[in-house]
């Protein structure tokens, strides 16, 4: 008996999975690369952070870059900072988003199509264009070179407004109709029926804001003065200096110790943020 030969259609079924596992990995390759050689070239010493070809496991690894951080620059204060501020925006982003986003969703009053797509229109708007105002009306509050004058006006967010929006829009308005009927109010519809249900929407908020403001370099640059009150990303600058001296791999021991928040605060995210995108795309 002949064997039949394989049409078109069946190669292409047979290699399509490796394609995509091919395409992916490649994705994957360039994207933690640059982290990969991160991690690689502040394990290395001064001599050997510029050898040609680059290795990717160190010769001889070493934790002398991390100490030089920890000298150069006081670590704690700033991570502490820096903890503070992404911390409290990132809650007050979700409590702000939330109550947006329902009021959007689920009240009628007046002008509320005009004001969403206001607010809509702010995420169009750079921050180099409102960044002069914002420090003007802090100046006249006496908040700026302050902690406080980097969170209260990070509260407000758009996107989160509008993502928390499409939630509630996703949720049956029947449960709110009968929670009305038992006598409730809109405050408590909303903190015992809706707000339960909008905790993985509310999850993507909070993650995504921490991550944000975590690496935000250009509002601390602004608003602060003090060394005391630097955040992380703006403390890491004063370490450039090692890249004259040829200690790149002090400056980029810096960089790592400044990821390893943000990925954890992912890592514990994941799942969470994984469900509340997933929740989102089905939404109206």
């Amino acid at each position: 008996m002949s064997q039949a030969t394989p049409t078109l259609g069946s190669v292409r079924y047979r290699l399509a999975p490796w394609a995509r596992i091919a395409g992916l990995t490649v994705c994957a390759l360039l994207t933690l690369g640059p982290v990969i050689w991160t991690v690689s070239t502040s394990l290395r010493t001064p001599a050997e952070s510029f050898d040609l070809p680059p290795r990717i496991i160190p010769a001889h690894p070493s934790t002398a870059a991390y100490r030089g951080v920890f000298d150069q620059i006081d670590v704690w204060l700033l991570a502490l900072n820096s903890t503070l501020v992404t911390a409290l925006v990132a809650a007050g982003q979700m409590v702000t988003a939330g109550l947006a986003g329902y009021a959007f969703a689920r009240l009628d009053f007046r002008f509320k199509r005009p004001l969403f797509g206001l607010v809509l229109a702010t995420m169009m708007v750079p921050l180099q264009v409102t960044i002069v105002p914002v420090f003007l009306v802090l100046k006249s509050m006496g908040l700026t070179d302050t902690l406080l004058g980097l969170i209260v006006p990070a509260f407000p967010t758009a996107f989160g407004t509008f993502l928390m929006r499409q939630y509630f829009l996703g949720m049956p308005k029947d449960l709110g109709e009968a929670a009305m009927l038992d006598g409730a109010g809109p405050w408590r519809i909303f903190r015992s029926v809706y707000a339960p249900l909008a905790t993985p929407g509310l999850a993507i908020v909070g993650v995504l804001a921490f991550n944000y403001h975590w690496n935000e370099f250009f509002r601390p640059l602004i608003l602060e003065t003090s060394g005391q009150n630097y955040t992380l990303p703006l403390g890491l600058v004063s370490l450039q200096g090692n890249l004259g001296t040829g200690s790149v791999s002090v400056v980029l021991a810096g960089v790592v110790l400044s990821m390893l928040p943000a990925v954890a605060v992912f890592l514990v995210g994941q799942r969470p943020l994984r469900e509340g995108i997933t929740s989102a795309g089905v939404n109206r």
